[in-house]
């Protein structure tokens, strides 16, 4: 057991030794994230009748937090399927270590490399008006709440960059994942307006119960949320725990059995 968590703990540290070499790679991580702040802040903030105080960047932020770190399981399968191709994964097939502490290691570094993608965005959206009300703990307890979703999301990208052969197959396939989630969901618009099918969609996606979580976390009131008033919508928090129990459950089994089918190869 021990000896796992050492193992993992090297392929985390060889992908932040990746991150602080290949400095380009966190810059246009981060700086991604932030256009989306000021492009939604600026085009669609005097568009959009947020109902709340302090403006429609109150609702935005959570959203925008929520899509960065749920593009984490792109960041995920490329690397992996990128290092298939490299015959990085046969290396590590050679080495005497644990078959699971290569995909672990993989998600917990791409988990902590949010951490500095959190904070620039926190950042840009303090200068853009961005105020949250609830107090520096439940402030913290949302950045970690993202952080154990993106966390989640990153072993989706797992499986994913261990079943294509190419980068670009599996980033299409993730963006294919990713969008219709963020953008059918409360993150960025009222989602009233919507045909009645998308409003229950919108309600049981689990990026609409993170992104109300993450509000209630910050202080806001949401005002986007759909309109069937299903249990999701109405406990957000305790439904975000469940996806990201579910999601990680699920998909990190599969994920360690795939790896070892592919290693063996």
């Amino acid at each position: 057991m021990l000896q796992s968590v050492s193992d993992f703990l090297v392929i985390t540290k060889r992908q932040l030794l990746q991150m602080i070499r290949i400095p380009e790679v966190m810059i246009f991580a981060t700086i991604q994230p932030a256009m989306f702040v000021l492009l939604f802040r600026y085009v669609f903030g005097g568009a959009i009748d947020s109902g709340v105080e302090g403006g429609y960047v109150q609702l935005l932020m959570p959203g925008i937090f929520v899509q960065t770190v749920a593009f984490t399981l792109a960041a995920t399968a490329v690397g992996l399927t990128a290092d298939m191709q490299k015959g990085l994964i046969d290396r590590f097939r050679s080495l005497p270590i644990a078959r699971s502490a290569v995909v672990i290691g993989r998600t917990v570094g791409d988990t902590t490399q949010n951490i500095v993608t959190l904070v620039v965005m926190g950042g840009v959206g303090y200068l853009v008006g961005w105020r949250p009300s609830s107090g520096i703990f439940k402030v913290l307890l949302a950045f970690v709440f993202l952080l154990a979703f993106g966390y989640s999301m990153s072993w989706i990208g797992v499986l994913i960059g261990l079943s294509v052969r190419e980068e670009r197959v599996a980033q299409n396939l993730v963006f294919m994942t990713v969008f219709p989630l963020t953008f059918l969901s409360n993150a960025f618009a009222p989602t009233a307006g919507m045909p009645r099918i998308l409003q229950y969609f919108a309600e049981w996606n689990p990026v609409s119960t993170v992104v109300a979580g993450c509000r209630e976390l910050f202080g806001v009131t949401n005002q986007f949320g759909a309109t069937a008033n299903s249990w999701p919508s109405q406990n957000p928090l305790a439904m975000s725990l469940i996806y990201m129990v579910l999601i990680v459950a699920i998909f990190a089994p599969l994920s360690v059995r795939k790896y070892i089918r592919v290693s063996s190869k």
